[in-house]
């Protein structure tokens, strides 16, 4: 290592929070390699909805003058009652613009912001991203960690300052550091279904983001542009607890389901549709000692109200200015432990609660308990003062605030 060079950073897993992660450290002038144990770019379908504070700091990345072209502008968002068909609530971010310098969501798929950090960015020597490398075992030492990874010419050795997992939520490093992740799996799995369908065609008072709240089957639709640019509609549903993944899966179960909530002429024309499970589950801690977790490797949650890409963007960000600190600026790596603090605090006070809560508004079944919950979130909306509030909360302002004044 050349004298007055930075130590190479190691992150596991080439999703958004890693890229993220790798080219925020990469700005700072530290040297990354990323290793991913898929071939290449993975076309996950999950997550598409980036809030205004995650554009901020993509901002300050030079991301988003790529990706706001591509992507869908949505200022609004909406709660409805399938049963009645009536609109509860409306939110409009572009009241907040003296907020946010980016006051909409921006619907644009994760695996198009990953390829573009790639395209970008990466392969070059101090930005090192390799495909095909599965991570094998970690070995910590006072100044470094050591990894062995298979890649396609067979096992490699690899060593830096320190090992990052954002390898998802059966983190191979997580559990390689032996920290414990704590929480619970929903009962019921998720189905997500994309179509060209215009929704908008008949419901031209439909947002691109709707939450539909049922006490037998709730509903999130929202729109991103798809491959071509042209459009898709995702619908995100519970599966019943009688029904195996291979009777949702099915051409007449995916169609029967869609025409439930969306009837209309003809059969729907499906690009592509998934069957997961969800958890709601938050690491011990997200430091130890040269190891460090970021997103769906430190915190899981549902999607409803897509927080969990925003959230692991922001561990990422937080991240990699301690890192920077330690790295660069001689402070000590116990300055890490403030990052476990800050970005714990922010996944279980505010993304697991908030999930949580949106979850069970949109599944309530007593009819008492539904009425006073569509009240409370229309007097939320109808007050601009409350419905700041909730906006802050939602596009996760307030978690950043509280975290960060954590020490």
């Amino acid at each position: 290592m050349k004298h007055g060079q930075p130590q190479r950073v190691l992150i596991v897993g080439a999703g958004p929070v890693g890229m993220v992660c790798a080219l925020a450290l990469h700005r700072q002038g530290i040297p990354v390699t990323v290793f991913e144990q898929e071939a290449g770019p993975v076309h996950d379908q999950r997550a598409a909805s980036l809030h205004p504070t995650t554009l901020d700091m993509l901002d300050d990345l030079g991301v988003t003058r790529t990706i706001v072209p591509r992507g869908l502008v949505s200022e609004t968002y909406q709660y409805r009652d399938r049963v009645s068909g009536a609109l509860i609530a409306e939110f409009d971010l572009s009241t907040m613009r003296d907020v946010f310098r980016f006051p909409y969501v921006l619907q644009y798929e994760q695996y198009k912001l990953t390829h573009d950090i790639a395209q970008t960015y990466a392969d070059q020597s101090d930005f090192d991203v390799r495909y095909g490398h599965r991570l094998r075992s970690v070995v910590q030492h006072d100044g470094s960690v050591d990894i062995e990874v298979d890649g396609p010419d067979g096992p490699e050795r690899h060593s830096g300052a320190y090992l990052i997992g954002a390898d998802g939520g059966r983190s191979t490093v997580r559990k390689a550091a032996g920290i414990a992740f704590e929480g619970f799996t929903y009962q019921e799995r998720f189905i997500k279904i994309a179509t060209d369908f215009d929704f908008q065609s008949g419901h031209p008072d439909y947002a691109y983001r709707n939450y539909f709240s049922d006490p037998d089957e709730w509903c999130n639709l929202f729109k991103v542009r798809g491959e071509d640019g042209a459009g898709l509609w995702r619908a995100i549903f519970p599966t019943r607890s009688d029904e195996s993944e291979a009777e949702a899966l099915s051409p007449d179960g995916i169609e029967a389901r869609l025409q439930k909530f969306f009837p209309k002429a003809g059969r729907y024309d499906v690009a592509y549709v998934n069957v997961y499970n969800v958890s709601q589950r938050v690491a011990q801690t997200f430091h130890r000692g040269r190891l460090l977790l970021v997103g769906d490797a430190a915190h899981v949650n549902n999607p409803i109200g897509g927080m969990g890409m925003n959230g692991g963007i922001h561990d990422a960000i937080n991240l990699a200015g301690k890192l920077t600190d330690v790295l660069l600026h001689g402070v000590d790596g116990a300055h890490l432990d403030l990052y476990s603090r800050q970005r714990r605090h922010a996944a279980v006070s505010f993304v697991q609660a908030q999930t949580i809560a949106n979850k069970k508004l949109l599944e309530e079944k007593d009819p008492a308990s539904r009425l006073a919950k569509f009240d409370e979130l229309r007097r939320t909306a109808s007050n601009p003062e409350s419905a700041r509030r909730y906006m802050r909360r939602a596009s996760l302002l307030e978690s950043l605030e509280t975290a960060n004044a954590i020490d």
